[in-house]
């Protein structure tokens, strides 16, 4: 049922859009692409819309395609020129061309797959020479024609159909009935898959068939190259149409034609663009080169979504806005100048421009008359304002006040700069701001300027009657009060006015509001209050405005309705019950820009109509035309990995943690003057929708890893959104948490804690053998420690036994030692005696004698005998004393192991002097030596080191 309302609804928007009558004053907007937009080919034979609303166009170079924010080539295997392409309710793009045709279809993400059906014709030799230049569709058959044939595609199979010899031209689909044109033999028409010649047939040998539309009446409209347009009823008979474009459709040669919304149709020509005429035959609009298009050659047309006009080119694209609510007279050359100030008065259309005041007659948006303006002479300068004062047209002038009479000027005033007038409640007098102040001026019998008021003389710009005595003036920097007296003929006060406004801040105006005056500033709307006398802002209504709570124009479109205006930024404003407003500042985002910023005019013709002056001309609003084609939904166009180098994405959006970075393209097929604006959310990610902008595209990064669901929808200027279009997708997580993993940590924390416990039951058991050990080690130890106790009584036993015998062997030690020291003193005292011994006649004994006897004693000195033992004894007590000397120190010689010896039993140096039988200096000189090859230092005495051993 929702499918089923949005269908009726779509269908009824459409139906009221498309019952409107295409405006025939002004030229409606023509958004050009050129090949350097598309980057394509020059020529564009074919164009058609899918159901979606996407573009697509049969280029030289392949097939284009535009979904409103890009545009993409497509190229067949081949690379063939493509000359005609069709769409059929399933969406699928067939397209034909040299050779060749078939068709594509629209994939997810916008893949595109490509089909080619050419493959089924049997005749392969001759399909090369032919080219496709029409695709129809009439039931389940596709009609893919060329000039020498027909190919008809029905299920998955080619059929052909020939014209008995005779080539074709062009076929055509008219609700259902095909038509083909023989040549010469002339208009044909299948019926039960045969070629049946048309009744008049022969009224059209020759003249080349473009085109055939249904028409009114069960009529078919028949277009031709060079012969204008044909009616041909239901029975076949055919007569021209005689139209007010006859001739210039046969002149400049007729190429295509289509039917248009409110019995309307469109020809394009190859020399002189687009016709548009309605079914009374009477010229509707007329684009070609002179005012938009990029050239007047039209290869191929289509009616969009919208029911705007989309024409193929010889050299481009261009698509012609003829839905649009506004429609514009561009000054190309320069003529007019900007607009500042426009009226309609007595049948002509007024526009004062700073180069002066123009005149055009004015028929009304119903006839079609090209505007023809020309400068009314004497009228060249700065043109600031027109109004119609009662009856009477008078133009403020830089050069002062002029009254209007048809192409003529009459001067009523020389007071410079007319900028604003201003007619009293009372009847019959006006005031006028100037360059020099405030002037007052009549209107009857005639219209007349009475004076300059003396009392001020400074510009005003903006006036407004507060009660029937004051007035409220203003300029850019002050607010004044002025009362005139009961004859309104004089000023009795004026009073600046300042309080509450804030510093510096720059004037625009005073405007009524709904009945209330208000301010407009730099700041913001104010409004003056009468208690204390002092201005105060007008919060209810700023906050509302939001940013154009800074607008410096307020012009009155109806009761409740305003044109806000903000540096040529247009909002209609509507005041709702309340205190309440309605905004709309998106329909005329293409006139942003192209207005005198703080001189912007709009001219209400009537409550449908507004002339809006612009740097080149002047646009004009149709109120209601165009307004109700709903907003398509935005389809995702788009998916790239953007992880690295942007991956285009066609499957299903799953992504791996490490490739968590995406960027969406979408677009909405919703084609005007004015950019559509998305708004987009990330379900899952982001909890609100996001500010409306009009990048097509988003970007995420890093995003974590879960479900998401993209959302995005689109607005239109004219503030309608469309439904929201959603794509969900799934960042896997990494692979750390990925289920598989998961389960493995479950099976890792598993075993761990198998492996815990038994490690826990095993150290428990340990713990228990240990303690059962330390038990019995504590019970071992208790008697090891007795036992211990007494082996240490017994080894103290025996060390004291062993420090005794120790002693002892020391003792024994150093008795021998001094033994030999007394042996060795007494041998040498007995030397020493015998020297001075004489024989018994008391002469001294000879020498002989005496060596014997040193002889005798030197052999008792070298002795070892006495050293061995001694040796032996010292070894027994002093655990090998000298082999550990002998192992640690190799160089010692065996004086030195006796010298250590010695000096272990802390013997004095005469005791050892006398031990070695040598001098006490020499026992010094080898104590010396002796520390070298022990490598002593100084600060270590010797005979410590050798006790340590």
């Amino acid at each position: 049922m929702r499918l089923i309302y949005i269908v009726i609804v779509f269908l009824f928007g459409i139906f009221h859009a498309h019952g409107q009558n295409i405006p025939r004053v002004g030229t409606p907007y023509v958004q050009q692409y050129n090949k350097s937009t598309y980057h394509a080919g020059n020529q564009n034979w074919g164009i058609a819309v899918s159901t979606e609303g996407f573009i697509y166009v049969a280029n030289t170079d392949g097939l284009l395609s535009y979904d409103g924010q890009e545009w993409k080539l497509h190229q067949t295997k081949n690379q063939k020129s493509l000359r005609s392409v069709h769409v059929d309710r399933d969406n699928r793009i067939f397209v034909g061309g040299a050779g060749e045709f078939g068709f594509w279809k629209r994939g997810r993400f916008g893949k595109m797959e490509y089909s080619n059906l050419s493959a089924l014709v049997k005749d392969q030799n001759a399909l090369k020479n032919d080219e496709i230049w029409r695709i129809t569709r009439v039931g389940d058959q596709i009609f893919f024609h060329a000039f020498s044939k027909c190919y008809i595609y029905q299920h998955n199979e080619i059929k052909t159909l020939t014209a008995n010899g005779e080539p074709f031209l062009f076929n055509f689909n008219v609700e259902g009935r095909m038509f083909f044109e023989q040549l010469p033999s002339g208009l044909f028409e299948l019926v039960q898959g045969k070629l049946a010649k048309v009744k008049d047939a022969d009224l059209l040998r020759g003249k080349n068939i473009l085109g055939m539309l249904p028409f009114k009446e069960e009529q078919i409209l028949i277009a031709t190259a060079k012969h204008g347009l044909f009616l041909m009823d239901k029975l076949g008979n055919i007569k021209p149409w005689e139209t007010q474009v006859q001739q210039q459709l046969s002149r400049y040669q007729i190429n295509n034609a289509l039917s248009l919304f409110g019995d309307q149709y469109a020809f394009g020509t190859i020399q002189n663009g687009v016709y548009i005429i309605n079914g009374e035959g009477e010229l509707v609009q007329q684009i070609n080169k002179n005012n938009g298009l990029q050239n007047n050659t039209v290869l191929s047309m289509a009616l969009d979504k919208q029911a705007n006009l989309w024409v193929g080119l010889d050299n481009g694209v261009d698509r012609i806005d003829i839905n649009s609510p506004l429609y514009y007279y561009a000054d190309l050359t320069g003529k007019i100048g900007t607009v500042y100030t426009a009226i309609i008065f007595n049948k002509k259309v007024y526009l004062g421009s700073n180069q002066g005041l123009f005149v055009s007659d004015w028929n009304g948006i119903d006839h079609f008359k090209a505007l023809d303006f020309t400068i009314i002479p004497n009228s060249q300068g700065q043109v600031w304002q027109l109004v119609n004062m009662n009856g009477q047209l008078v133009c403020g002038h830089n050069n002062g006040t002029f009254l209007v009479n048809g192409h003529s000027l009459e001067q009523i005033s020389w007071t410079t700069g007319a900028w604003s007038f201003l007619h009293f409640q009372q009847a019959g007098y006006w005031l006028q701001g100037n360059y020099t102040g405030i002037g007052l001026m009549e209107e009857q019998p005639k219209a007349r300027f009475l004076k300059q008021f003396e009392q001020i003389k400074v510009p005003i710009r903006s006036m407004l009657q507060r009660n029937a005595q004051e007035f409220w003036l203003t300029n850019s920097q002050n607010v004044y009060i002025m009362r005139l007296g009961d004859d309104l003929q004089q000023v009795q006060q004026i009073d600046p006015v300042q309080t509450g406004l804030p510093q510096n801040t720059n004037i625009h105006g005073v405007f009524n509001l709904a009945n209330n005056i208000v301010f407009a500033t730099d700041s913001g709307f104010y409004q003056y209050d009468n208690i204390v006398n002092s201005f105060k802002p007008y919060q209810e209504l700023n906050k509302q405005l939001k940013s154009f709570q800074n607008a410096n124009k307020i012009i009155p479109l109806s009761n409740k309705e305003y044109w806000f205006i903000k540096k040529s930024h247009i909002a209609k404003v509507e005041l709702l019950n309340e205190g309440k407003v309605k905004i709309d500042s998106s329909s005329w985002n293409s006139l942003r820009g192209k207005m005198m910023n703080h001189y912007e005019y709009i001219f209400n013709v009537d409550e449908k109509i507004s002339l809006i002056g612009m740097d080149n001309g002047f646009a004009l609003y149709f109120n209601q035309h165009g307004q109700n084609s709903s907003i398509p939904k935005p389809y995702i166009s788009q998916v790239w990995n953007t992880t690295k180098d942007p991956i285009a994405i066609y499957e299903e959006l799953q992504l791996p943690y490490r490739e968590n970075n995406i960027r969406i393209a979408y677009a909405s097929p919703w084609f005007a003057s004015s950019n559509i604006r998305y708004q987009y959310w990330l379900e899952g990610y982001t909890d609100s929708w996001s500010n409306w902008e009009e990048v097509a595209f988003k970007d995420f990064t890093n995003l974590p890893y879960g479900d998401y669901t993209f959302h995005v929808r689109a607005l239109g200027p004219n503030g309608q959104q469309s439904e929201i279009s959603s794509l969900p997708m799934l960042i896997h997580p990494p692979w750390y948490l990925h289920w598989i993993a998961i389960l493995g940590y479950l099976l890792i924390l598993g075993a761990l804690f198998y492996l815990g416990k038994r490690l826990y039951d095993k150290r428990l058991e340990e713990q228990q053998i240990v303690l059962r050990k330390k038990m019995l080690a504590d019970q071992e130890a208790r008697l090891a420690k007795e036992a211990e106790m007494n082996e240490r009584k017994l080894m103290a036993l025996k060390n004291d036994q062993l420090e005794q015998e120790l002693a002892i062997k020391n003792r024994e030690l150093a008795n021998a030692a001094m033994n030999i020291v007394y042996k060795n003193e007494m041998l040498n005292n007995l030397h020493h005696e015998l020297t001075n011994l004489n024989d018994a006649q008391g002469n001294k004994l000879s020498h002989e004698q005496l060596r014997r006897v040193n002889k005798l004693i030197d052999e008792a000195h070298s002795d070892d005998r006495d050293w061995d033992l001694f040796e032996k004894s010292f070894n027994e007590a002093h655990e090998n004393f000298f082999k550990k000397l002998k192992l640690d120190y190799p160089s010692l010689v065996p004086n030195d192991l006796k010298l250590c010896a010695y000096l272990r039993l802390n013997m004095s140096s005469k005791e050892i002097a006398s031990l070695l039988n040598i001098s006490t200096r020499g026992v010094e000189i080898r104590r010396y030596r002796l520390r070298k090859k022990l490598n002593l230092p100084t600060e270590k005495n010797l005979t410590e080191f050798l006790l340590e051993l």
